[in-house]
């Protein structure tokens, strides 16, 4: 245990964030420690991508994003050797107004479908909506005829969904089960998904290593399962 006053600071993009939510009460009361938490994409060229953050000096002390986000961290010396640690995966879905009739998605021409009828499609612009612009949406023959809005972040794209903005979101499973005012239709056919794998690391610098690591157990332990599961995802010890 630590003395109450041990903080961690906590850099965390969308796809795992509801689950960290629900295992960050448990975490602080079991380890005395408190985590400040912020967010931020796991890949893009905006400023508030994690890496941008880091590179202007924004206290992290863990970071979780897509293994994707992770490994070009690692790749700029941003990660303590040794420390990342994969937690859970997750598959696209799609995700429409609440309220909407609620298409079919299993199949891949259900799938084009949809996005063909839609005004405009919206996709986070970290690793989900970067591989969906530039592999499926052309592998599919439809990149040039869709109105795609790049978000921000996963939460933008459901906030746009939500509000009538968009007709449709394409996103991790995780992110959309938690948003308001948006339905879950359903996941991507097997031939066409890309199933995100999320990992934590302890940031190179940290004064508080040992505390990371920690903390990175405990999201990637067995206890931890049961809400991974909630959110959406898939635990790692289960695929591992």
């Amino acid at each position: 245990m630590t003395d109450g006053s041990a903080e961690l600071h906590v850099l965390i993009s969308g796809g795992f964030a509801p689950a960290y939510e629900m295992l960050l009460p448990d975490f602080e009361r079991t380890s005395g420690f408190k985590l400040k938490t912020g967010s931020g994409a796991s890949q893009g060229a905006g400023p508030q991508t994690i890496a941008a953050q880091l590179a202007r000096g924004v206290p992290a002390d863990v970071v979780i994003l897509s293994r994707e986000g992770l490994s070009d961290l690692i790749a700029a010396n941003r990660i303590a050797a040794g420390t990342d640690k994969d937690l859970a995966r997750v598959p696209l879905g799609v995700g429409v107004r609440a309220g909407a009739p609620k298409p079919d998605v299993s199949t891949i021409d259900a799938f084009k479908q949809i996005l063909l009828k839609a005004k405009t499609v919206a996709v986070p612009e970290s690793t989900s909506g970067i591989w969906l612009m530039a592999e499926l949406f052309p592998r599919l023959g439809i990149a040039d005829r869709l109105s795609v809005r790049p978000a921000p972040r996963g939460s933008d794209a459901t906030r746009m969904v939500a509000t009538g903005e968009v007709d449709v979101t394409v996103q991790p499973v995780s992110e959309i089960l938690v948003a308001s005012g948006v339905e879950f239709a359903g996941s991507l056919a097997p031939e066409i998904q890309f199933v995100q794998t999320f990992s934590a690391a302890a940031v190179a610098g940290s004064k508080q290593i040992e505390g990371a690591r920690r903390l990175i157990e405990f999201l990637a332990s067995t206890h931890a399962a049961e809400a991974i599961k909630r959110s959406g995802m898939e635990p790692h010890a289960t695929f591992s």
